[in-house]
């Protein structure tokens, strides 16, 4: 049985990073390169005519940034998992990466095995982040010694979960990954100081953090 070859574009504004992508995919037979382009605009424009699986999105181009292409793509073409592909593991990047619907986020320094690693499991639905992305993210989700200081999204997110939404159904409900979701979900349990979803709904609740919505389910996996 023949295995699914996976489409994969390029999004990226210098040349010889994308040339030599391109050579070190080609090497791989489950792996097919269908695109390029040089700009957030470009892949937007191209994903209509490759119909990619996985794009490798750079984060810092000209006319567009990856980050508006990511938010883009995702809404038009949900099918479509993107890879946040830099050379920066800054704290706001990974955030505003992960918020706009990127599926993992990793580094350009990675080999070649682990970067086709990354598009197979972004290809099925998996979520995946460098160590040097988790941890910028950690820092920043949490930040020293927060407890009850949620973000706006992380009580949107609460608030949802109050009326007892899944992390999927959140995810479609503000137009995000599920990956990130989960992201959210990590960082409230850890604000609040709480082990479960529920436990979490009924301590916003008591704070004021949240109305009172429909009574959670009792679904505390993350």
């Amino acid at each position: 049985m023949v295995s699914k070859i996976i489409r994969v574009a390029i999004a990226d504004d210098h040349a010889i990073v994308r040339s030599g992508l391109a050579n070190f995919l080609r090497a791989f037979p489950d792996v097919e390169l269908v695109g390029e382009a040089s700009n957030g605009r470009e892949i937007l424009e191209l994903c209509p005519k490759v119909q990619p699986d996985v794009i490798l999105m750079d984060l810092v181009m000209p006319e567009m940034s990856g980050v508006d292409a990511i938010q883009l793509i995702r809404r038009q073409y949900p099918q479509v998992q993107i890879l946040a592909l830099t050379s920066f593991d800054d704290e706001d990047l990974v955030e505003r990466a992960l918020e706009a619907g990127a599926i993992g986020y990793i580094l350009k320094n990675i080999s070649i095995h682990e970067m086709v690693r990354a598009i197979h499991l972004a290809y099925q639905g998996k979520p995946i982040l460098s160590p040097e992305a988790a941890q910028a993210l950690i820092h920043v989700r949490l930040g020293p010694g927060s407890t009850h200081d949620l973000k706006e999204r992380e009580v949107e997110v609460l608030q949802l979960m109050g009326e007892g939404l899944t992390n999927p159904q959140i995810a479609e409900q503000l137009s995000l990954s599920v990956a990130t979701i989960k992201f959210y979900v990590s960082a409230i349990l850890k604000k609040l100081e709480v082990e479960t979803r529920t436990e979490a709904v009924v301590k916003a609740i008591e704070l004021g953090l949240i109305h009172r919505g429909a009574s959670p389910k009792h679904t505390d996996g993350l």
